[in-house]
């Protein structure tokens, strides 16, 4: 008997132990199944936070937070033997890399990480719900599949990588949608307004900042991913709802410092992929469209860090709950689910079939790195024409985890980037010098070869975005290998200001933190002032666009304070003048010295513009600059106060052709400045107002029977043909007057990222000034077509136009593409506030 009550003990405790270890599913905890509605962020963020609580195999780990306070986090998951060891997990494995100094040996022998990152775009929204389900199956105890997988492997689950875009675009849904969802793909459902859930709160694509990690969301995500650096990771989209779904291998081009293992894997895996699918008979796609040069998306930047790197796209953008597609048939949320969530599975347990096998790949590629790095170039030497810029490119490389040091002890002989020839130079102590030998070696000599190498042009991306020139610098390229003579930067004297009253302070100009220093003055309503010329005085040099901040016209009680004070909160050195009497140039009292005045600016936005390129702006001024800058739709300028507006700025857009120019010709006649970028400049070429003209290409003027025999092509050909045209991102090299005002502070050669074949005749002499304008030698690198090419000669691209006492600047390229264009930023500065 006493057996007997022994034994119902023993069940009863092993029952209640069951039902105590019981978690959730996704379903369980949001009280309605996956699929049948969208999960609002939060509620997956509470998922999340509850698995942390509940499960024991589990480590969440927040990375920050959204612009608009949403949390940012990544789960990790291991077996109940490694969770309690993912410290030395993460140490050994970055001694794999020979990245971290391990304290013990380095073990081959240890889990493989995979990394999986759902939802960077947030009108792709299929994915976050599938990492509930994903991290349901990896906690579930009763889960003998996954805990299998869990012996040799660490998964990292990062829900959602873009929360403020997907808020966006799940109550734009919400709100749009019927009882039921309507798959007719003419319902309103299916169109979102303008700017779409697409991108994070400063219109931003998240999935191309993963290098130059200019969002809070990329900073705080990378930050944590070089601290483990995965060998496998994916990266979770839609694409168009019509399309079936992609997965690797990738397409045509391929960077050529991706390794034949990289390669070989993305086959292994995509096999894996296949075989669920090939089940299920659901469709699919490998080896298109989607490419693997541009060097900061989710899976390219995983890459050229050791990873596999992985795009997975599922057809879906704007289908909603449910839309029918051109094949008549109707595609869900929850199809959408299922077919993500089998890859994210299938993904890992290829990932720990092979598991050993990609450690000791992994392990070899870092070793190549030191020993044998890729690339023709061996150290790379950055001059330090700019201190600021010099200091913002050690910035990225040090995000990054490229090493780098200052200084060389001996000449070297390399490409020179700007002359495009083999010259000497002897290294000052504090220019930026890189050694290839590094870890970080492929990532090094992709962010920095001075042509990259395409072997198929039709890519999905930019082809030109080597560092030097976009940041504006001379650097060469070394094939021999030098190593820096020190590992930090010389010490930069502290400004030291004189007892006496200052007559003037001067600050440079020549880079945006200058003008950051600008906008904080005139925030407190500081006068200032810059030189139209160059000048000395008390035994300096000051260039064209110096600031200068003098005590007449500045009313402040205690002025020396103030200035130096402000100064002091930006770290921006000033030079102290007691006199305005100066050595050579005009004296501060001179027509030369011109009076900046506040502005009012105005960004038009709207279902007319490019949200990304407002979005570029809106972020300049914000938050790199902090200074108020008002966007206005631009179907509501009609009812704006135009008086009331200094400067207005058109980014690229389709305006449709009706440029309000009533209004427009009136107000820059009264002193406003209109400055207007790429597409916007193309829309107010031939217009009566402007004084800008496209310029006719040669292919235009070619005989009948050559216009007859391009028209004439084979059908397999088209894709070739219409390369000819294509500009997909390329660096052109402008000569720029840097005398003027919007060329201040700038070098003669200004390097321009060139997304289409768009190009000015010069501006008449009397009502305009050519500031930047292409040569026949402009082209530096990057993929053009020939018809571009041939196109893309003696023209201009950058310029200014007087309209009575106002002004309309051109830039017909984007000059703060990403933002981090860095050499574009001072001469979009100098638009808003130096040309008058």
């Amino acid at each position: 008997m006493l057996k007997k009550i022994f034994v119902l003990l023993l069940s009863l405790s092993l029952f209640i132990n069951v039902r105590a270890q019981k978690i959730q599913s996704p379903d369980e905890f949001l009280g309605y199944s996956l699929g049948s509605q969208f999960t609002h962020h939060s509620r997956i963020a509470e998922y999340f936070d509850y698995i942390a609580k509940t499960a024991t195999n589990v480590k969440l780990v927040p990375y920050g937070t959204t612009n608009e306070g949403r949390p940012l986090m990544a789960m990790f998951i291991a077996s109940a033997d490694n969770i309690g060891r993912l410290e030395e997990i993460r140490q050994n494995n970055m001694g794999l890399a020979g990245i971290e100094k391990s304290a013990g040996s380095i073990n081959t022998n240890t889990p493989v990480i995979v990394w999986l990152s759902f939802n960077v775009h947030g009108n792709e929204p299929s994915s976050s719900e599938v990492s509930m389900q994903t991290l349901y199956d990896l906690v579930d105890p009763a889960n003998t599949r996954t805990k299998a997988w869990l012996k040799n492997t660490v998964v990292v689950i990062d829900p959602c990588l873009n929360p403020d875009g997907r808020e966006r675009y799940v109550n734009f849904y919400n709100s749009a949608k019927g009882e039921k969802p309507d798959a007719n793909p003419s319902a309103r459902e299916h169109f979102e307004p303008w700017p779409a859930g697409r991108t994070n709160h400063y219109f931003f694509d998240l999935n191309r900042d993963w290098a130059w990690q200019v969002q809070k969301e990329t900073q705080g995500r990378v930050a944590l991913y070089n601290q483990w650096l995965p060998q496998i990771h994916v990266d979770f989209h839609e694409q168009g709802y019509n399309a079936p779904y992609y997965f690797a291998p990738a397409a045509e081009p391929v960077h050529q410092d991706i390794t034949p293992w990289q390669r070989e894997f993305q086959v292994i895996i995509g096999k894996n992929n296949a075989k669920y699918f090939d089940q299920n008979g659901w469709a699919y796609f490998t080896k298109e469209i989607f490419d693997l040069l541009y060097p900061s998306y989710g899976d390219t930047y995983p890459l050229y860090n050791g990873s596999i790197g992985m795009t997975y796209e599922q057809g879906g953008i704007a289908a909603g709950l449910a839309v029918q597609t051109r094949t008549g048939d109707t595609l869900t949320l929850a199809d959408r689910i299922a077919h993500h969530h089998s890859n994210s599975l299938s993904t890992i347990e290829a990932a720990s079939a092979n598991a050993q096998k990609a450690l000791t790949e992994y392990k070899k590629y870092f070793d190549a790195g030191r020993t044998n790095p890729p690339g023709t170039y061996k150290t790379f030497v950055i001059q330090n024409s700019n201190n600021d810029k010099i200091t913002a490119l050690a910035a990225l490389l040090k995000r990054n985890g490229i090493e780098y040091g200052y200084g060389l002890d001996r000449s070297v002989r390399g490409l020179n980037y700007v002359s495009g020839k083999v010259e000497d130079y002897k290294p000052a102590a504090n220019d930026l010098v890189i050694n290839a030998y590094q870890p970080k070696a492929v990532l090094l000599n992709v962010l920095l070869e001075p042509k990259t190498f395409i072997a198929d042009s039709n890519t999905y991306d930019i082809t030109g975005w080597a560092l030097p020139y976009a940041y504006g610098l001379k650097a060469w390229a070394v094939k021999e290998s030098y190593k820096p003579q020190r590992q930090s930067a010389p010490a930069v004297a502290t400004p030291t200001y004189s007892s006496n009253p200052a007559y003037a302070y001067v600050s440079a100009w020549q880079s945006v933190n200058d003008v950051k220093f600008l906008a904080a003055l005139l925030q407190k309503n500081i006068k200032v002032r810059y030189s139209e010329k160059p000048f000395e005085a008390g035994g300096k040099k000051f260039s064209a666009g110096s600031l200068l901040i003098t005590r007449s016209g500045n009313k402040e009680k205690d002025f020396d304070k103030t200035i130096q004070a402000i100064a002091a909160e930006t770290s921006h050195p000033l030079v102290q003048l007691n006199s305005g009497f100066v050595d050579k140039g005009a004296d501060m009292g001179s027509d030369y010295i011109k009076y900046i005045r506040p502005l009012k600016v105005v960004l038009v936005a709207g279902n007319v513009t490019s949200s990304e390129a407002i979005g570029e702006v809106w972020h300049y001024f914000e938050q790199q600059i902090n200074y108020p800058v008002t966007l206005v739709n631009y179907s509501d300028l009609s009812r704006m106060r135009w008086n009331d507006v200094d400067a207005m700025i058109f980014a690229d857009g389709n305006y449709g052709g009706d440029f309000p120019t009533d209004k427009m010709q009136g107000w820059l006649s009264s002193g406003g400045k209109l400055i207007a970028m790429q597409n916007a400049v193309a829309q107010l070429a031939d217009k009566k107002l402007f004084g800008i003209r496209e310029k006719e290409a040669a292919a235009d003027k070619k005989d009948d029977k050559s216009k007859v025999a391009d028209k004439v092509i084979a059908y397999a050909d088209r894709d070739k043909e219409a390369l000819k045209s294509n500009v997909p991102g390329a660096v052109y090299r402008l000569h720029l007057d840097n005398t003027h005002p919007l060329g201040f502070g700038m070098p003669a050669d200004y390097y321009t990222l060139k997304m289409n074949d768009e190009v000015y005749d010069y501006l008449d002499s009397g009502s305009g000034w050519n500031v930047g304008v292409l040569k026949k030698d402009g082209y530096t690198s990057g993929f053009v077509g020939q018809n571009s090419k041939a196109k893309l000669v003696d023209g201009m691209l950058i310029g200014v136009q007087s309209v009575g006492r106002g002004s309309v600047v051109f830039l017909a390229d984007d000059p703060l593409f990403r933002s981090f264009w860095e050499n574009g930023k001072l001469l979009f500065g100098n638009a808003v506030f130096m040309v008058q």
